[in-house]
């Protein structure tokens, strides 16, 4: 069973799955791709979606909060993620990039020994369905302009600009 929530956020609401196993899906509500990824989920799982919490879920909405207050750098909740191989050797190495600081896709595809695949990281990125955990958002281009986020490039200056602040880490972006 892929158990769901709703949660507020600083950032407009979220969308929130989790199995028996751990977190599979963390999305804002806004976006048209949630209902895809929550269909897409029951799928790949095999699982019936239901609304209502279960420990996982309770975990992830606490270390969030402890996130968006600053007092979270590294989220400790087991994740689900269902994928090729390819793409969850790509979300790893997003677990990789430290708090406060980014990295840029040709830098993530070298990390992964792969460095002619970067729209093919780029696009295992935009697949991630456990955004800000997986933290994607810490992912910009090669000239250190904010580009390629699913959530919107405001949230993703934002959570930027939060991480900067709670680091204690200098992070020059460039919005366009």
């Amino acid at each position: 069973m892929i158990r769901t929530v709703k949660i507020e956020s600083p950032l407009g609401e979220l969308i929130a799955g989790a199995t028996d196993q751990g977190v599979c899906l963390l999305e804002f509500n806004d976006r048209k791709r949630a209902a895809a990824e929550c269909r897409d989920l029951v799928k790949l799982l095999n699982e019936p979606v239901e609304e209502g919490e279960n420990e996982h879920l309770t975990a992830l909405i606490k270390q969030l909060d402890e996130y968006f207050s600053g007092n979270r750098q590294v989220f400790s909740i087991p994740l689900v993620t269902p994928g090729t191989d390819f793409q969850r050797a790509v979300w790893k190495e997003l677990l990789a990039i430290s708090y406060g600081t980014t990295r840029s896709y040709q830098e993530q595809a070298n990390a992964l020994g792969r460095p002619d695949s970067v729209r093919a990281v780029a696009n295992a990125n935009g697949m991630n369905r456990i955004s800000i955990v997986i933290p994607c958002h810490r992912v910009i281009g090669s000239n250190g302009r904010l580009t390629g986020y699913g959530g919107g490039l405001k949230r993703k200056s934002w959570l930027l600009d939060h991480e900067k602040k709670h680091s204690g880490k200098a992070i020059d972006l460039m919005l366009f």
